[in-house]
């Protein structure tokens, strides 16, 4: 059985890419085959994992994307690179803004990306899909190619208020288009543990959506070592190892496990 994950938020900046790169290679220190899809255009997880110009790539999900569109067969292990720590993953750029705008007039438009996915999911245990800060077309085909989405909100004002907006559409999506889909959960990313701001903002979370929604217990701490890792190309655990954030996908990567049983 392969479990299907996205990792979405409308708000930019909340950890998403992230949050997939380091969850996707902790699953893999697990000894989980993982595969990471890039479903944003900005081609930030192709950079967090070491291609420094995205755009110049010759194959990416656009390509991929575009075929099943076309009815083409895509090549087993076509647009797929795999990574030093254990993964594998397909990488997008700035070519999938524009393929958001011809799906408009696609037949069955927001099935397309899990066409492909239940081509390949046969050899993997866990895919995850790292969303654009949209809720537009490539977003919803995610959340149709999904079993559950995990939220990652930023312990701030503003990311925390556009949680509803998002919720609803996970609601419709399961309504009308996938059924099977679910929340993951909430998890909780740049949290300052000095401040009474951030543990308050926690507490508006639990308290708002903690009957419905599953809140991690875990949260990702506010860290510069974070950040870095985009540069180096490789995930938290190789960066800083023994830092607070490794810990936090550590212990985040377990709960998912643990979630599965």
């Amino acid at each position: 059985m392969c479990r299907v994950i996205a990792i979405a938020n409308q708000k930019g900046g909340v950890g998403k890419t992230t949050t997939c790169v380091n969850l996707g290679i902790g699953l893999a220190r697990a000894g989980k085959k993982v595969l990471l899809v890039e479903a944003d255009a900005q081609g930030s997880m192709a950079v967090s994992l070491g291609i420094e110009e995205p755009d110049e790539l010759d194959v990416t999900l656009v390509n991929i994307m575009e075929k099943v569109i076309n009815d083409e067969d895509v090549e087993p292990g076509e647009g797929i690179i795999h990574h030093e720590e254990g993964i594998d993953f397909i990488p997008a750029n700035i070519e999938l803004a524009g393929l958001e705008t011809s799906l408009v007039n696609v037949m069955s438009r927001e099935t397309i990306l899990r066409q492909y996915l239940d081509s390949v999911k046969g050899q993997y245990e866990y895919v995850i899909i790292d969303c654009m800060p949209s809720l537009g077309m490539i977003t919803i085909n995610a959340l149709v190619a999904s079993d559950s989405v995990l939220i990652p909100v930023e312990a701030a004002y503003l990311p925390v208020k556009g949680l509803q907006q998002l919720i609803k559409t996970i609601g419709r999506v399961h309504r009308k288009l996938n059924p099977g889909l679910d929340i993951m959960g909430i998890l909780l990313t740049k949290v300052d543990r000095r401040t009474n701001f951030a543990r308050d903002i926690s507490a508006q979370i639990c308290e708002v959506y903690g009957e419905k929604v599953h809140i991690f217990g875990n949260c990702i701490p506010l860290s510069v070592k974070a950040a870095e890792t985009t540069a180096e190309g490789k995930s938290i655990y190789l960066h800083d190892p023994r830092g607070i954030v490794a810990e936090g996908y550590f212990f985040l990567t377990q709960e998912v496990l643990a979630g599965e049983k």
